[in-house]
């Protein structure tokens, strides 16, 4: 260990010391017994000031403890929320850096002189944080932008922070039973991979890039421009956005701005990005939404952001359905096939607590998902499941959709504009357009498949009559029987296929279903005959 990382380090553990984590953080079984009288005593997590004190001892220990408080605000399921709400009141700001060594990192970044690349640069910042500042400057082509500029070696910092986390959790884990099923050395990959993506201000510039595609026949919807010819990993040119904060239009009794249209727009143009796009704001607090002229919404801070994969969106629209119908058995379902929820878990107890859940929601004509969200988040804790993190994200991201919405129009309903777009989205899945639009890259495999089958086949019957090929059987009449039934079933289906790319005039599906048929018939011709 350098002296670095031995200076930080004791810096750490100072920190951990004067806010009591000393001893949550080392708790042993030993010591859990020795105090099994007082159980308020054995289990410090109890503590109702350990959310203020975590959010003050992150706060001191600086940057990188600031980024992974932040990302824990996002994760009740995880940390509860209590802790989760404390962590989101962390301010990520710090002292400004000079001009001078703004001006050397933006030339060391774009390669030239900043007077050559900026008809005119701000000495004076427009925004501080942690990671990086924000300067107004104009091109030399007259375009008013906006400059990011991430502060000299603040990725090295984060580096060191992030391997004495590491080592951090894994001991807490080893020693302390209370923390272990927060999975934190999972929590610390996690917080490396998402902390790595926003000191990487590429990853911003491709996120503006992709979001701005998607709203591009949307005139209500505008998001920054970027110029990729002033942007690196530690520099992000973008757009100069002179509107009005959402909390002064909410203050506004003006009539430039139309409440019920905006609300409509905000909560629509978030739908089209879970349900349409799979690809969303991670973070859209008040403070990342503007409105400009015309009741233009416009989305700031795209750094942090969300992604579903087109399955895990036609999944997630069926949960949705089926939490807004209050099927709980379909939900429960749903989830088990989504592997949210393991096989083991006790359905008959949680199909209960859910509908008592239901109740409490839906006992009324209920238009919002306020509180629902939540403790649905706080239930599958209870039952050990660790949610998927973009889900928990989007949850968190809907919700704070909901509240401002429901600012600007407090008679607007919230699930009526959620259900369409989801069913929408869910009918697609036996939409006979989506074979056809997978149909070149299904040929592919089925080609691929084919070709293959004669070799496998060969290979296959070639093993079995050598006896390399072997397959664990308990000789008893009841295999028997269950060979010839399988082999039965997979003749019987096979036969009854009639769709899909066809080969030696029959499917594709068949073909390999009698393949297989046949080499379980050798197979158990061998064992139970020969």
């Amino acid at each position: 260990m350098d002296k670095q990382t031995k200076e930080r380090l004791g810096e750490i553990r100072e920190a951990i010391k004067k806010y009591g984590f000393d001893e949550i953080l080392g708790q042993t079984a030993k010591s859990k017994i020795s105090r099994k009288d007082d159980d308020e005593l054995s289990n410090p997590l109890l503590d109702d000031e350990i959310p203020l004190k975590l959010r003050l001892m992150l706060q001191e220990l600086g940057t990188t403890f600031i980024k992974l408080g932040q990302l824990l605000s996002t994760r009740p399921d995880i940390v509860g929320e209590k802790i989760a709400n404390e962590l989101a009141n962390l301010q990520d700001d710090n002292p400004a850096i000079s001009y001078d060594k703004v001006k050397a990192i933006v030339e060391g970044e774009l390669h030239g002189n900043i007077d050559d690349l900026f008809e005119d640069f701000s000495h004076e910042h427009l925004a501080t944080a942690s990671i990086g500042q924000v300067h107004e400057a104009k091109l030399v082509t007259g375009e008013r932008v906006a400059v990011k500029v991430q502060k000299e070696g603040i990725t090295d910092k984060i580096d060191l922070d992030l391997r004495i986390m590491k080592y951090v959790a894994n001991r807490a884990d080893k020693l302390n039973s209370n923390l272990r099923n927060l999975n934190l050395p999972g929590i610390m990959e996690e917080f490396d991979r998402s902390i790595h993506k926003e000191i990487d201000y590429n990853n911003e510039f491709m996120n503006m890039q992709r979001i701005e595609m998607n709203f591009v026949d949307n005139p209500d919807i505008h998001i920054p421009a970027t110029y990729s010819d002033y942007c690196s990993s530690k520099v992000l040119t973008m757009e100069f956005i002179d509107g009005t904060k959402l909390n002064d239009v909410y203050a506004s009794e003006s009539e430039e701005f139309d409440k019920k249209l905006l609300a409509k727009n905000i909560l629509d143009s978030y739908l089209q990005q879970l349900f349409i796009d799979g690809f969303f704001h991670g973070d859209p607090h008040p403070g990342n939404i503007m409105i400009l002229e015309n009741n233009v919404v416009c989305y700031l801070d795209l750094g942090m952001m969300g992604f579903f994969d087109e399955q895990f969106k036609k999944d997630l629209s069926e949960a949705v359905i089926l939490l807004v119908d209050q099927d709980v058995e379909g939900l429960i379902n749903q989830l088990m096939y989504m592997d949210i929820l393991d096989y083991d878990t006790d359905t008959k107890t949680l199909k209960r607590d859910l509908n008592d859940l239901f109740a409490r929601y839906f006992g009324v004509e209920l238009n919002r998902f306020n509180g629902i969200l939540e403790e649905l988040l706080s239930l599958m804790k209870e039952y050990g499941v660790i949610l998927p993190n973009e889900l928990v994200t989007m949850a968190r991201g809907i919700s704070m959709v909901e509240a401002i919405a429901q600012n600007l129009d407090p008679e607007i309903d919230i699930f009526a504009s959620v259900k369409p777009v989801a069913k929408q989205i869910a009918k697609e899945r036996i939409n006979p357009k989506q074979y056809l639009r997978g149909k070149k890259s299904n040929i592919i495999l089925y080609e691929h498949m084919l070709q293959a089958l004669p070799k496998l086949l060969t290979r296959t019957i070639h093993k079995i009559d050598n006896e390399e090929l072997k397959f664990k059987f308990e000789v008893d009449i009841n295999d028997k029987v269950s060979i010839v039934a399988l082999i039965c079933a997979l003749l019987i289906g096979s036969s009854t296929v009639s769709f899909g790319p066809m080969a030696f005039d029959m499917p594709v599906i068949s073909l390999i279903g009698y393949i297989i048929a046949i080499i379980l018939s050798i197979m158990g011709i061998k064992k139970f005959v020969l």
